[in-house]
């Protein structure tokens, strides 16, 4: 019965000329075109990235001229006034002169450049060499050698084990401190005599190497860890560059559910050699405990506690007199308390703290008294979201910040700039134009220059007054000429209601650049749902890989955020609480639903869905649970087992210890559901998710006998599919919802 039905529905897309005209070799070939056609170079101005010049009102940027050229020019913010930063020409004669090819005045990367604050002396990496060009009349340009080596960075799943600390020396300068055969140690730096602290440590409950004096002298705080046992990964890399014989890939990386370590906080009277090792009531079930800080009268140290699941998270001061260990911040929620978005700041007066927190369904910033424990009040106050705290004025009791949600008149992601005061008064829009914002201020927060734009409004880049955000200077404004001459067309934005009937939801619709309104178009979603961040572009982008080149072969493609993503409300995020599984998939069928019922040439019985990471879990989930609406789905490198996936992503979400939800969301245990075609794509050395997670859907989906397509791809890590996977991806939905076999590889123009 299965294989008549396939055959009806093939029968019935050949049939339409329509449908027919799509996924040719010429759709091919203007896909593959549309990176060089659609690109930065035709865009002028379209890219600036600001870097003050420090104890200046001067800044500068590298942007696109309408030749095409990379042109770097200086700004006067104070004089309003702006020049290039140096002789193109001459930098790019010297830099041939002393042995540097292929140089063009056009087309300098100057990579990791600084300068003075006239710009007379500029200092650049270029072809592995350091170079100082003296910036005048004849520019001088002296080789200050070779660029040293960049040292090896521990990979970022890796514990820092805390062993590797180098000894500390106090501040009169009298001792120094250092950890020895797992115990402290301190040494006179007068006769270098040694006295021996601590000596219950041992090799799996051992002292930090991590040492902190008191302001004082007196005494030293340091952690006392006992250790777990590591779980590692393994990954085999089939085909080294180097050599035809594999290559076995060994690394940390912690799951859900693991035994994780354990941080005590101790101080030690250095002269006395007391030690205070306080009650670990306060911290009993960690997640982590970071931030050891002594306070400036040598009272104490502070700490921050998360907890395993994520629902108390506490700043803890420990007293250096009696031991006793107080709360100074008390956040808690009945699902999780979001740690990586909290900001905190300690005043220099010792008595108050910044604090933020979600507690009233958005996140805003508190003021918290530290004798009490409690807040005294809330700075920042209403149905909107800080994002990011940029500075901390204390001389003028001011915060400068980040949020969205504020201006009512535009979409609720749109990000601004504000300045507001410690008492919660004179909130200020430092960034007033329509428009998604990036804000750099200078040094002193006298200036701060401002790129604005939308996903269809080119970038417009100004300097404003950081005081009242009043426009003083138009540095420039990016010009689309060129790139609309080549066919490009914005997205276009769309509001719909979500699976309630009533809470908008924000995403995009990307057509064709041949779009015909009179034929009809499979629509393909592409997703990236994972809370803790909000995803659909909301800035201009001159080509979108992930989108463009996929509706160029005859379909209409989107992207929406539904429930379960950041920044909207607490209320919001938290659906994806121990509910992964539902991925926002009900607000993006209701949301296609609307868009399909304005436009009656989306075709929404041919509905596919793809993604990667999050996404490639979120795909597959769709075709396993939703088959009846997605039709087809493109899953890479997708965590398709949160038992398998890394610790700090899913026991936030998910929770500790596991439980159902986990089962609940696995794509794993639920194989046996497919009905639809499915393409897994993983990278044999992804780094991020443990390819098993994959292979393990692969291995349940063999074992329910249904039909799937795998793509291994060797010596890659996380990725969408990368050009051979992207290829593969255009193919699979070609084939599947337009019903047309498609063009042999070696006929397209790539």
């Amino acid at each position: 019965m299965k294989h008549i039905i396939i055959l009806a529905l093939a029968a019935a897309l050949s049939s339409s000329a329509t449908v027919i005209a799509q996924g040719t070799l010429e759709d091919y070939n203007r896909a593959y075109s549309l990176s060089k056609r659609y690109n930065y170079g035709q865009v002028p101005n379209g890219r600036i990235y600001p870097r003050w010049i420090d104890g200046t009102s001067c800044f500068w940027y590298m942007a696109d001229d309408s030749d095409g050229a990379k042109v770097y020019t200086l700004v006067d913010a104070s004089r309003k006034v702006s020049r290039p930063m140096f002789d193109h020409k001459a930098l790019a004669a010297a830099l041939s002169s002393n042995g540097v090819a292929d140089v063009k005045p056009e087309d300098l990367r100057l990579e990791r450049l600084r300068t003075t604050g006239a710009a007379d002396t500029l200092w650049f990496e270029r072809d592995g060499h350091v170079w100082q060009y003296v910036n005048r009349k004849k520019g001088v340009l002296t080789d200050r050698g070779t660029v040293p080596p960049t040292p090896e960075q521990p990979h970022w799943m890796v514990v820092n084990e805390e062993k590797d600390g180098a000894p500390v020396v106090s501040p009169d300068g009298k001792y120094e401190a250092f950890v020895r055969d797992n115990n402290l140690w301190v040494r006179n730096l007068a006769d270098k005599k040694e006295r021996q602290l601590t000596k219950d440590g041992t090799l799996a409950n051992y002292y930090s190497s991590y040492i902190y004096w008191s302001p004082d002298s007196r005494n030293v705080a340091l952690n006392k860890i006992r250790s777990a046992e590591k779980r590692y990964v393994y990954y085999v890399e089939s085909s080294p560059a180097q050599g035809s014989q594999p290559i076995l890939h060994k690394q940390e990386y912690a799951k859900p559910g693991d035994e994780l370590r354990f941080k005590h906080p101790i101080i030690v009277e250095v002269e006395s050699g007391r030690v205070i090792s306080p009650s670990t009531d306060l911290f009993p079930n960690q997640f982590d405990l970071t931030a050891l800080e002594w306070n400036a009268d040598s009272s104490g140290v502070t700490f921050e506690y998360n907890e395993r699941g994520h629902k108390n998270y506490r700043i803890l001061e420990l007293s250096a007199t009696d031991g006793s260990v107080r709360p100074l911040v008390d956040e808690s929620h009945d699902k999780y308390v979001n740690w990586i978005r909290i900001f905190r700041h300690k005043l220099a007066d010792g008595k108050r703290i910044i604090w933020s927190s979600e507690r009233d369904n958005y996140n805003h910033l508190y003021m918290y008294d530290r004798a009490t424990g409690k807040p005294t009040h809330q700075i920042t106050k209403g149905d909107w979201y800080v994002r990011d705290v940029v500075n901390v004025d204390e001389a003028n009791s001011k915060i400068y910040f980040s949020a969205n949600g504020v201006n009512k008149d535009e979409d609720p992601y749109f990000i601004r700039y504000y300045s507001i005061n410690f008492d919660g008064s004179g909130l200020t829009d430092l960034t007033p134009a329509k428009g998604t914002h990036r804000a750099v201020f200078s040094s002193d927060y006298k200036y701060l220059v401002d790129t604005y734009s939308t996903v269809s409004d080119a970038p417009v880049t100004v300097i404003r007054d950081a005081s009242d955000g009043k426009e003083i200077m138009k540095v420039a404004e990016a010009d689309l000429s060129q790139l609309m001459a080549a066919g490009w067309q914005a997205p276009e934005v769309f509001v719909a209601p979500g699976r309630d009937g009533k809470t908008p939801m924000w995403g995009l619709i990307y057509r064709p650049s041949n779009f015909d309104d009179t034929k009809k178009y499979p629509v393909v979603e592409y997703i990236y749902q994972g809370p803790g961040d909000q995803y659909v572009p909301k800035s201009f982008i001159a080509y979108n890989r992930n989108m463009s080149a996929l509706a160029e072969l005859g379909f209409v493609v989107v992207m929406v955020d539904g429930m379960g993503t950041s920044f909207r409300t607490r209320e919001f995020e938290n659906v994806c609480y121990k509910n992964l599984v539902d991925a926002g998939l009900p607000d993006h069928i209701a949301w296609i639903k609307a868009a399909g019922k304005k436009y009656p040439y989306l075709d929404i019985d041919r509905v596919g869905i793809y993604g990667a990471s999050a996404g490639g879990q979120e795909s597959t989930t769709a075709v396993l649970h939703y088959p009846e609406f997605y039709k087809a789905a493109y899953s890479a490198c997708g965590c398709h087992d949160n038992r398998m996936d890394k610790i700090w992503w899913n026991e936030q979400w998910l929770g500790y210890p596991i439980d159902e939800s986990y089962i609940k969301a696995s794509n794993v245990e639920n194989a046996h559901l497919l009905s639809r075609p499915l393409m897994l794509v993983v990278g044999e050395l992804d780094d991020n998710v443990d390819p098993a997670s994959t292979m393990q859907v692969a291995d349940a989906l063999i074992k329910a006998n249904k039909d799937f397509e795998l793509v291994v791809l060797p010596g890659v890590h996380h990725t969408l599919g990368e050009s051979f996977g992207e290829h593969k991806r255009y193919d699979f939905f070609v084939r599947h919802l337009l019903g047309v076999e498609p063009p042999k590889w070696d006929e397209i123009e790539y």
